[in-house]
């Protein structure tokens, strides 16, 4: 590459990293470094003391710190697993050939595009216990049977993660149907030949090819739900009993409702850090299967 074609490659690169610099390492940076500080809003004769990693102990010692740590566990868990389930299903019917596919297509992105937070208002609706639609499709009208979906530690936690797995569920199939599509019809025509059912074409075609595609949406998927807020904030508020109180969440009301900006910053701080390893395992997890298939 010439001198000049240097100075072009960096002065076009240059709009990128200033909005990533501004955007994102000032931010991160001012977290990391307010979270070595004790700083609690409306008390500003406290000043800003460093307490170095003060902040981090006690969110070790935590104990509500710990169950929205194992929520936000479960959470992450089920729906990833359902995301990329539903979604390998959908890819794998969206992509046959049939009248009307691309309708069905451009319906089954209409519940990723919709915003986050209108799908949990609509989610928070159809669960509500007196109003809901889901109550009444199960009881009907003129019963006093219901069920307290969004008010019970056990049913508020399915919620969420049932309107987590409708929305993003979409997505996943987009991802994967982007695998299927590069997986040459000749591989299947010469299965058949040799006698080769559905199942099998599956397992020894289709399900080796799109395995890249599949980890891809799972490392997207994971990131994103390790770091659901919404869903959790207009549905439920963290209710009842913490049962819906992820790590976002709880470090959302650490700092904004409580005013411990110190220590709501440690936690974003370990959130930031639990998705950057999460990044790095599943590239080079996903970078070491392909080469190997590929050797």
């Amino acid at each position: 590459m010439s001198r000049r074609d240097q100075k072009l490659f960096f002065f076009l690169l240059a709009p990128a990293l200033a909005v990533l610099l501004l955007f994102i390492v000032v931010p991160i940076s001012q977290s990391v470094t307010l979270s070595l500080h004790r700083l609690v809003l409306g008390l500003p004769q406290l000043g800003r003391p460093f307490v170095g990693l003060e902040n981090y102990v006690e969110l070790v010692r935590d104990p509500v710190a710990r169950d929205s740590v194992f929520v936000t566990g479960v959470f992450v868990a089920a729906t990833t697993f359902f995301e990329l389930l539903v979604g390998l299903l959908l890819a794998l019917v969206i992509h046959r050939r049939f009248p009307g596919r691309g309708a069905l297509r451009a319906s089954v992105l209409i519940p990723w595009a919709i915003p986050t937070v209108v799908s949990a208002q609509m989610w928070r609706f159809l669960f509500n216990d007196a109003y809901g639609m889901i109550n009444f499709a199960l009881f009907g009208t003129g019963t006093t049977h219901y069920i307290p979906w969004l008010a019970k530690p056990g049913t508020a936690l399915f919620a969420i993660i049932l309107a987590d797995v409708w929305k993003t569920s979409s997505f996943a199939a987009l991802l994967i149907l982007a695998g299927l599509q590069v997986i040459p019809e000749a591989l299947y025509q010469a299965a058949r030949v040799d006698g080769a059912g559905p199942w099998r074409r599956f397992v020894h075609i289709t399900w080796p090819l799109i395995r890249p595609s599949l980890l891809l949406a799972l490392l997207f998927r994971t990131i994103d739900a390790f770091r659901v807020f919404d869903l959790a904030f207009v549905m439920t508020q963290g209710g009842p009993a913490d049962a819906t109180n992820v790590l976002q969440l709880y470090g959302y009301k650490k700092m904004f409702v409580e005013g411990w900006m110190g220590y709501g910053s440690a936690i974003a701080t370990c959130i930031f850090l639990a998705v950057l390893c999460l990044a790095v395992l599943y590239v080079r997890v996903a970078g070491r299967r392909i080469l190997e298939e590929r050797a």
